[in-house]
Formats: structure tokens, C-alpha cells, sequence
């Protein structure tokens, strides 16, 4: 089977999760080509994961186009029609949330139709790995090929799932599969969306982003007193004004710990200014962006991962398999697909979201008690071998594209 995947941005700082499944659907024996949204930034393949690395997918089969070159091989001859009646249906979807999401929408118009005068023959399916701008990009280029093969959507979280779902209702309708990444996601589109979109719930089939755990070496133990791990795009929907927030009030409490933070992002300026207004500038380290290698060090230095998630986001975060898979002992908020990755608690401890007094309080209960620490480093070993093997959960997706029958629509 050979697979077209659309995707917003490739390579990318943070494409872990998405190298990772590209990766064990190679390995499954599917080929693919990637076609990404957005213009190749060629210094971000250093972010990259060697299990995706040249050797096992060469760069030739990611194929960038700007925006120029997608109007001018985009063959404006070619199914004019299908293209303005579409723009007009997104369009009026999009523009309901604004300007940005309107010019979004129209941004990728062109290139489906470049890829499909240029690329349509090609393929057995379409993946688009994104339900939002990426999804409408496949689903305009599946109705411009003309062909009968399959298109599985997929989608992930707050991006593209609970906010601004430009076109959704209608992708969803059209798409011959659907793929989440927890069982949250799929009663969340049950419900939102079952009355509307016919036979979505037989279509809709869980896959959890895996883990390579053989890159994983489990330890547990000689771990700091009191450090607090945080990983992930410093955007508001992460919640780290909470972690903040929590560490003064240990502080106050007489047990302070130090916090680090590992990642980048608009809410970097908002919480180091937060830091300092707090009084715990001393012991909060905004350690940037980091390679994997070192993602994964400093979750083995932490005493404990916290993911304190406000509200809806994201739907299951990876960092909380990685550091499970590691021997983190992790605590997150109880929200999305969260306590799917965490048993309902046996692996973890979840809290109420933006709860900063239980949040507190959950810090507090591992520090105290090592045997707990021990327990859940364990127990989230056990759940990452269980349920998040990257080749297991690959070979599975695999085997669900290459069963999903095309819809008769040509």
C-alpha cells in the first residue's frame, strides 16, 4: 500500500509522536510520501527521531511546496469546479472563526490541487494526520483525483478536535475512516457529532501514539529529592502557570522544590515574568527547546513529571508515556484521554484541573512517600509495554488502512 499522509508541518520542532508512527507504518510495510502544509525549514531536522532518519525515509519522498509553485502547477484547467465549489463550502465554515482560520483554509486550497494534478495517480490511500487544516488539504485532494481509493482522517486534540473545527462535521461525513489517538477523542465525536455525521462510531478506530521502549531504559531509582519535571510547548493550554503557582505554595508550606521546564513558546515571556512575581525565580530553569536525547535526560533527573493541563487541549500527552516508560512517577489533571494513560490512577496520580491547592497536595504525596514513587514507576512501565508499543499499535493502524474500503463517490 502505497499512503499520501498530509500533515501541517514537517520537519518540526516537536514531531515525535508523528516520526514515530510514520516510522512503525514502514515498518508494517506501507510506503509512504508526506506532504506537508507548511515550507520546509531545513534547520529543523535536527529535531528529528533517527528511527525516521534519511536512511529509512529519504527526503525525497517529503515533498514541499510553496505557495507560489502550488498556483503555478496547480493546472487551473483541471476541475475548476470541484475547486471553487469547495473553497465556497470551507470558506464559509472557516470564516464563522475568524480571519486567521479563513486564510488558513484558503492557504492549502492550492497546494491539494497542485499534489493532485501532479501526484493523484499515485497513491492506494490518503491519510491526512491532521483533522484541521491538513485534513481539509486531503479531503479537497481525494475529490480532485477522481479516483476510488480510501481517506482516514485523523485526529488528535485541542488543535484540531475541540477548537475551531473548521469543515469538521463535513470531513468527517466524507471520510471512509476515522483514527483518534484515546478513546476520549471517540466518545467526545460520538456525542458531538453521531447525530449528524451517519455510521461515525463504526468508523472511528483508536490507535495510541507508541513508544520505541527499547530507547527507553527504565530508572526508577537515584533520583533528586524534590525536582519537578514540565514538558511542552509553554502555550496557555498547558497549565504551567499552575506548576508555578503550586511551587510558592510549597514554599510557603516550608517544602520547596525546583522546577524545570523544558520547552518554548508564547507563554515563555508570561512565565518568567509569573516566576518573578512569585518570588521563585531561584528555582524555576526555562530550559528551552531540547534534542529528544535530552527531553528524555531530564525526565531521568526529575523526581516526578507534572502535567497540569487546565482544561481541554491536549488529548493524551506523549510526555506522559515517555516519562512513565522511563520510571517517572507522573501527576496530570484529570481531563481528555489523560486517565486512560494513567489506569484511572494506578499509574499516576491525577488531580482536579487548575486545582493549584491539589496539585499541591499531589506533589507533596510523592515527595513523601518513596515506596508510592516506586509503585507508579513501575505500574507506568507495565501500562507503556501494554498498551503503547509503537511497533504493536503501527502494525495494527496497518492493518485498518489497508481494510478500509472507499466509499462509492466517482
Amino acid at each position: 500500500m502505497r499512503l499520501a499522509v498530509f500533515t501541517s508541518k514537517y520537519p518540526a520542532r516537536v514531531s515525535t509522536f508523528f516520526e514515530r508512527d510514520m516510522r512503525a507504518l514502514i515498518e508494517a510495510g506501507v510506503e509512504i510520501d508526506i506532504l506537508p502544509l507548511l515550507p520546509l525549514d531545513a534547520r529543523l531536522w535536527r529535531y528529528g527521531l533517527d528511527i525516521l532518519d534519511e536512511n529509512v525515509l529519504p527526503r525525497s519522498r517529503v515533498h514541499h511546496l510553496s505557495l507560489p509553485a502550488s498556483f503555478w502547477r496547480a493546472r487551473p484547467w483541471r476541475r475548476a469546479g470541484t475547486v471553487v465549489r469547495a473553497a465556497a463550502a470551507i470558506s464559509a465554515s472557516a470564516i464563522r472563526y475568524g480571519p486567521v482560520p479563513l486564510l488558513k483554509s484558503l492557504y492549502v486550497l492550492p497546494k491539494a490541487w497542485a499534489w493532485a494534478a501532479e501526484r493523484g495517480d499515485q497513491y492506494d490511500h490518503i491519510l491526512a494526520y491532521w483533522g484541521n487544516y491538513a485534513g481539509t488539504s486531503a479531503y479537497l485532494f481525494h475529490r480532485l483525483i477522481g479516483r476510488r481509493i480510501p481517506l482516514t482522517l485523523w485526529l488528535h486534540a485541542g488543535t484540531d478536535l475541540y477548537q475551531r473545527q473548521v469543515y469538521l462535521r463535513e470531513k468527517l461525513r466524507y471520510a471512509d475512516g476515522i483514527v483518534t489517538c484515546c478513546d476520549f477523542n471517540r466518545t467526545y465525536m460520538i456525542e458531538r457529532y453521531g447525530d449528524a455525521v451517519p455510521g461515525l462510531a463504526e468508523r472511528i478506530h483508536v490507535s495510541y501514539h507508541g513508544l520505541d521502549l527499547a530507547h527507553f531504559k527504565f530508572q526508577p531509582e537515584a533520583r533528586p529529592a524534590a525536582r519537578i519535571v514540565a514538558v511542552g510547548r509553554l502555550a496557555k493550554h498547558k497549565g504551567f502557570d499552575y506548576l508555578l503557582r503550586a511551587a510558592r505554595l510549597l514554599r510557603d508550606r516550608g517544602r520547596p522544590v525546583e522546577v524545570v521546564l523544558v520547552g518554548d513558546g508564547d507563554e515563555l515571556g508570561n512565565l518568567r515574568a509569573l516566576a518573578a512575581d512569585l518570588g521563585i525565580a531561584d528555582a524555576v530553569r526555562f530550559a528551552g527547546w531540547l534534542s529528544f536525547a535530552d527531553v528524555q535526560q531530564a525526565m531521568t533527573d526529575a523526581t516526578m513529571l507534572v502535567h497540569p493541563s487546565p482544561g481541554l487541549g491536549d488529548g493524551l500527552p506523549n510526555v506522559l508515556r515517555e516519562a512513565m516508560a522511563l520510571g517517572t512517577p507522573v501527576i496530570a489533571s484529570h481531563v481528555a484521554g489523560i486517565p486512560e494513560a494513567l489506569d484511572q490512577g494506578r499509574c499516576g496520580l491525577l488531580v482536579a484541573p487548575g486545582d493549584v491547592g491539589a496539585l499541591a497536595d499531589a506533589v507533596v504525596r510523592l515527595l513523601d512517600d518513596p515506596e508510592l514513587r516506586r509503585l507508579f514507576a513501575t505500574r507506568g512501565r507495565q501500562r507503556t509495554e501494554s498498551e503503547f508499543d509503537m511497533w504493536r499499535n503501527g502494525a495494527r493502524l496497518a492493518d485498518r488502512l489497508r481494510n478500509t474500503t472507499a466509499a462509492a463517490r466517482c
